[in-house]
């Protein structure tokens, strides 16, 4: 149905009125009719279209019935179908008759100047403007959903700039515009009628800091004006020979906890009057754009670039990361140790995502807020040309803790869980036992993750370990079959049972850690007869075991998905450490693993809980290349993906697609 606006007529004056395309007229025939009329009829010029709605019919003028009784319930519609090149061109008029009377007691005249004022954006996410799109105003999810997308711009363009694109309300470069969502406002009709009445483009208060608008003034960038956002709530827009006034609009700011993402651009038509009464608006035209949210790529997605610390004593692990990159085809960026602060864990610092609009992808890293040796890398290094930034920091004072490094954000596959698909998978988030102590992520970036919508996030118990990282018991991993991916857990009795087997076997004196000479060697016999070790990881066990019904019940995975990778943990203080290398916190560039070596017990010339790995990885199409981390991570609290970072590709399947 068309926006429809009420208008009242004079029997004693021709009325004027301005007629918006594409919307509708209903005439005020009851009001205006004089004492002892019962009938009228109606007529009008070539342009006009009319219409009489009775006793629910919709019937068009001229008609078979000359006449139409005086009704309340009696409604005339007037339409028209294009722009009017002079001031009151077209009229329509409404005679009234007495009973059974033949000449009209009264006219009713009204005189119409139909003008163009529409607001269009992409509203159906080709990539290209809509003309005359409707449901404008309404912003709907799913392939068959319309709405406009922005995306906050949030990168840097000009390497020259110190901040990003969205904070200087200056557009600078073709490549800044290109960030930003084409808006076009088109105005046509006779100049008089813009000369005597305003058309102002505006937003609400609250979407202030969350939207800009420039006008293209010209084609140059020097004539792109900054006219809405940052305080600025209206703009009034001249109207003259040029028909089309073309917008550029930029995010100012992600979705957070109360805001939506939803934004709205409005244009209205405000009707002169005299100075003495306030202005009347005539018209409105609303759209509605939905902030792109931030996205979360997890380990199935093919990588684009490999990130890695340099630090002293490392250059082995470097080096065969780099190997490792260059089977995957990815890059290999290495933070040099000016630039680390000898903060090697690189995972903690940031995480890699991407923002999405029809026209533009570019990748987005989210800054943590632990602030350590690498704080000052996302903003410095990784900022800039089309690749966004965005943080969180509590602003309460609450103190950061190693819960708040992102180690302990990761991200599930694409799964469905009872009939909901999350086509781009959930976020997964280590927290402290149901309990009202422990440790957890800041709220503020909690909150900032559950507001994204479209990867509702998963709470887990993580608190049972020293770091307290989820990436310390889990990750995903591709597969070709079933659900595309398998989980893997870190297993203590996975552990247990293949190390009671290989005693059976006659090898309980092969001994763990040989070649390590920092590291006391310990049989398999000493580890099986290790009561404390076997309570305690008996009890983590426990911890992983509620974690997998967790992880069952919100990926909706069956015992098929889950692999149980053998792995035991030391107890310091009642919390868990890795007692060998964590091979489950490894490295996943496609079908290449980098799992840190655990220096298990040799049997045959070969470490048995890498056979053990590899017999359970190879089968997948997964190589295994097992890596020394043991001196510059594992002694100090953590393993390969802990001390690397991955950038990877998009989702092929477009986030406004689905339904959150």
């Amino acid at each position: 149905m068309s926006e429809q606006r009420w208008v009242r007529l004079s029997t004693e004056k021709p009325t004027s009125t301005i007629y918006v395309l594409d919307t509708e007229l209903s005439l005020d025939v009851w009001g205006s009719a004089p004492t002892g009329a019962t009938a009228f009829d109606v007529w009008g010029t070539p342009g006009v279209n009319l219409y009489i709605i009775h006793n629910a019919e919709i019937l068009k003028i001229p008609s078979c019935v000359p006449r139409w009784p005086l009704d309340a319930r009696m409604e005339v519609i007037v339409t028209m179908d294009a722009p009017s090149s002079q001031v009151d061109e077209d009229k329509v008029r409404i005679s009234y008759y007495k009973e059974n009377g033949k000449a009209p007691v009264a006219k009713a005249i009204l005189q119409l100047t139909c003008v163009e004022i529409s607001l269009h954006a992409d509203t159906t996410r080709l990539g290209t403007v809509t003309r005359r799109a409707k449901n404008k105003k309404n912003w709907t999810w799913g392939p068959d959903g319309t709405g406009a997308i922005l995306l906050v711009n949030c990168d840097r363009d000009d390497p020259e700039e110190e901040d990003m694109d969205n904070q200087d309300k200056k557009l600078q470069s073709f490549m800044d515009r290109r960030d930003m969502s084409l808006m076009i406002l088109t105005a046509h009709g006779p100049d008089d009628i813009f000369e005597d009445n305003q058309l102002v483009l505006h937003i609400s208060a609250v979407d202030s800091d969350r939207l800009g608008i420039f006008h293209a003034l010209g084609k140059k960038m020097s004539q792109h004006k900054h006219v809405l956002g940052s305080g600025k709530l209206s703009y009034p827009v001249v109207c003259s020979e040029q028909s089309e006034h073309i917008f550029y609009v930029e995010g100012l700011a992600f979705p957070d906890v109360g805001f939506s993402g939803l934004v709205s651009v409005h244009a209205t038509l405000i009707e002169a009057t005299t100075k003495e009464l306030p202005k009347a608006p005539v018209f409105n035209d609303t759209v509605v754009f939905r902030i792109a949210p931030w996205i979360m790529t997890p380990n199935t997605l093919q990588p684009v670039a490999l990130y890695v610390c340099s630090i002293e004593g490392n250059a082995d692990f470097l080096a065969n990361l780099s190997k490792l990159a260059l089977k995957a085809g990815c890059k290999f960026i290495v933070c040099p140790e000016t630039e680390n602060g000898n903060d090697r864990w690189i995972q903690d610092e940031m995480e890699f995502g991407y923002v999405q609009a029809p026209h533009k992808t570019f990748p987005v890293v989210f800054d943590s807020p632990r602030n350590r040796g690498l704080k000052n890398f996302p903003f410095k290094a990784i900022l800039g040309q089309d690749f966004g930034y965005v943080t969180r920091e509590p602003s309460d004072g609450k103190k950061i803790s190693g819960m708040d490094s992102f180690g302990n954000l990761e991200v599930s596959p694409p799964v469905n869980v009872k009939g909901k698909e999350y086509p781009l998978g959930r976020i997964l988030i280590g927290s402290h036992f149901p309990s009202p102590q422990g440790h957890e992520m800041v709220q503020v970036v909690r909150d900032f993750l559950n507001a994204q919508q479209v990867q509702s996030p998963v709470e887990l118990y993580s608190d049972w370990l020293v770091v307290g990282h989820v990436d310390e018991f889990l990750t995903f991993v591709p597969a070709s079959d079933r659900k595309g991916f398998r989980l893997l857990l870190a297993s203590p009795s996975a552990c247990f049972k293949l190390l009671r087997e290989k005693e059976q076997e006659g090898y309980g004196d092969a001994l763990m850690f040989e070649g390590l000479k920092k590291k006391k060697q310990v049989s398999i016999r000493k580890i099986l007869g290790d009561k404390c070790l076997r309570s305690c990881n008996d009890y983590f066990q426990k911890c992983i075991d509620w974690n997998r019904e967790v992880l069952k019940e919100e990926l909706e995975l069956t015992e098929e998905d889950i692999i149980d990778i053998p792995q035991l943990f030391s107890s310091s203080c009642g919390k868990a450490n890795a007692y060998f290398p964590d091979m489950v916190n490894m490295l996943v560039l496609g079908k290449y693993l980098g799992i840190p070596k655990p220096f298990g017990p040799i049997i045959h010339e070969q470490c048995c809980l890498e056979e053990k790995v590899r017999s359970l990885m190879e089968p997948l199409g997964l190589s295994c290349t097992f890596i020394d981390d043991f001196e510059t991570y594992h002694t100090n609290l953590g393993e390969i993906h802990c001390g690397t970072n991955v950038r990877r590709k998009p989702f092929s399947f477009k986030w406004w697609n689905m339904s959150p």
